[in-house]
C-alpha cells in the first residue's frame, strides 16, 4: 500500500447493500488515528466509536489547533452515474498548519458521522506519521471520485 491509497472496509460492502449509508446526504468525516492500530480491509465491523467490532476512534490523534475531535467533514458530497458506474465524490480535505495541531497521524478513517453506529467506510494510508503542526495537511481525492461502484458484466 502506498501513501494516498484508499482501502475500503469489507464491512462497507455489506453496509451499502443493506442501505445503511446515503453517500450524498449523510455527513462523512475523516478522523485521524495513530499507529496504535493498523487498519485492514478485513477489520472487524469498524466504527468511529463503540458499538461495532473495532472502535477506531480510541486511537485518534489528540485534537487541537485546526483538528477538531472526529476530524474534518468531507463537504459537498455527490453521487453520480458515470460510464455505467456509481461515483461518490466530495471536497478535498485540508487542515491548515497550526502550532497546536496534533502529531502522529498515520491513518485517515472515512466514517459516516450521521449513522448512529458511526460505521467506517475505509481508510487512507498517510504513508508515515504526519505532524500537522509542521505544515498544511491535505488529501486530494482521485479525479475519478472517492469511490466508484460498478456491476459485474
Amino acid at each position: 500500500m502506498a501513501a494516498g491509497d484508499i482501502t475500503f472496509f469489507d464491512q462497507w460492502l455489506v453496509d451499502v447493500q443493506e442501505g445503511l449509508h446515503d453517500h450524498e446526504n449523510d455527513t462523512f468525516k475523516l478522523g485521524l488515528i495513530t499507529t496504535a492500530t493498523t487498519p485492514t480491509g478485513a477489520t472487524s465491523d469498524p466504527r468511529w466509536g463503540a458499538g461495532g467490532g473495532t472502535n477506531l476512534s480510541s486511537n485518534q490523534v489528540t485534537p487541537g489547533g485546526n483538528y477538531s475531535s472526529g476530524g474534518p467533514t468531507i463537504a459537498n458530497p455527490t453521487v453520480t452515474l458515470s460510464g455505467g458506474a456509481g461515483v461518490w465524490d466530495g471536497d478535498d480535505i485540508s487542515i491548515l498548519q497550526d502550532a497546536n495541531n496534533p502529531a502522529g497521524a498515520r491513518w485517515g478513517i472515512i466514517y459516516n458521522d450521521t449513522d448512529a453506529g458511526k460505521r467506517a467506510v475505509g481508510f487512507v494510508d498517510l504513508g508515515a506519521d504526519i505532524d500537522l503542526a509542521a505544515g498544511d495537511f491535505s488529501i486530494t481525492w482521485n479525479a475519478s471520485g472517492i469511490s466508484t461502484l460498478s456491476k459485474a458484466a
